[in-house]
Parts: C-alpha cells; sequence; structure tokens
C-alpha cells in the first residue's frame, strides 16, 4: 500500500516510537505531516473524506492531567465550528478517556478516542486512499462545468458515465479531484469505486 498512497516509512527515535512522514497532497490538512503509526495515518484518510470535518492537523496543544501531559493525534474542526482533540485506535492512553474529556473542555476542546471500527471496517479507507492520490489535481473549468450539468440533468451518473463529460483533463483524476473538492459525491463504504458507482451533486 505504501507505494500507492506515496507514504515514506521513517524510523526514528520519537519517545520509542514509529513515526510515519507522508508528503501526500492533502485537502484539509497539512501537505506534509508526521503520525505517530500506521492507524494515525490511516485516520487522517478518513478525516479527509468526512463532509463535517472542515481541517486537522498533527500539532494539538498538551491535555493536562494529574498524570502529566497527553499530546492527542489530531485537533480537528468540524463544520459547527468546534474544535475535537481525536486518538487513534492504537493509542496507548496514560488516563481514561473521561479524564481527557474532561480535560478537554477545560481547554475548549472535545476529545475522542476514535474506534478501530470507524477506520477499518468497510471499504472507506480504501477508497479515501484511492481519492487522496488526486489531492491538488487541477479541474478545468469546462470539465467541471460540463460533469455538474450532466448531473443537474440526470439527477446522478454512474462513474463511467461521468468520466465520457471530462474531455480536457484526465479523467479518473478529475472526477476523483471534483469528489475531494466537495462538488460532488459518492458512496464510499458499500463498495470499492467502481464504474457502476453512482455520483451526485453535492449543493452548498
Amino acid at each position: 500500500m505504501a507505494s500507492q498512497d506515496h507514504v515514506q516509512q521513517a524510523r526514528r527515535a520519537v519517545g520509542g516510537r514509529a513515526q510515519f512522514s507522508s508528503s501526500r497532497p492533502s485537502v484539509k490538512g497539512p501537505a506534509f505531516a508526521k503520525y505517530r503509526s500506521r492507524a494515525a495515518r490511516d485516520l487522517a484518510c478518513i478525516l479527509e473524506l468526512n463532509s463535517s470535518v472542515v481541517s486537522w492537523d498533527c500539532s494539538s496543544p498538551p491535555l493536562v492531567t494529574e498524570l502529566g501531559e497527553h499530546f492527542p493525534d489530531f485537533r480537528m474542526q468540524d463544520t459547527d465550528g468546534g474544535w475535537w482533540l481525536l486518538d487513534a485506535p492504537d493509542r496507548e492512553l496514560p488516563c481514561s478517556a473521561e479524564t481527557l474529556m474532561d480535560a478537554a473542555v477545560a481547554q475548549g476542546h472535545r476529545y475522542r478516542l476514535v474506534g478501530s471500527s470507524e477506520i477499518y471496517d468497510g471499504f472507506r479507507l480504501r477508497n479515501a486512499r484511492d481519492l487522496l492520490r488526486y489531492a491538488g489535481y487541477s479541474v478545468s473549468l469546462g470539465d467541471r462545468v460540463r460533469l455538474l450539468s450532466a448531473l443537474d440533468e440526470h439527477g446522478s451518473l454512474p462513474f463511467a458515465d461521468c468520466l465520457r463529460a471530462i474531455r480536457e483533463t484526465q479523467p479518473v483524476a478529475a472526477l476523483a479531484s471534483l469528489i475531494l473538492q466537495g462538488f460532488v459525491e459518492v458512496e464510499l463504504d458499500d463498495g470499492l469505486i467502481g464504474p457502476e458507482t453512482m455520483v451526485r451533486r453535492i449543493r452548498a
């Protein structure tokens, strides 16, 4: 998988844990990020495709408890303007999650230890990895207008039919980029994205 998502695995002496660096283009996060673990990197992929997430980064403020400071894996802002501190499911916590929740509230945040099933159940992670290969890809105005006009006319179209509306740029890359930018959406959980996957326009 590493060759597909352009992740370079760099093992460093950081608290005795492996640290994974990624220079993969991002839509909602930093262009270059260092992750504590593979699970944290996978959670970042999920955050990128979550429509309720506005932005995320790996520079979380510390949560101060009686047992010391704890630095969560991510700081995330949601569409309601709320700020969250998140840990990937493989994180060993220095105290109970409830204690960290209380510490986060005292600092104007909310805290959550993300469950493994939210990342690894279903097909969302694999689809996210496929789509994120095209983050930052530039889509021509003509292709964007043609595709959105076709979706306005038909309501929704199979992925393969949408590709035919794209003439000026690389079709798969262009459609993936429009999904990541929030112009159109596809079902990410039911199966791998394929020719028959339905594409719908997102309206603000």
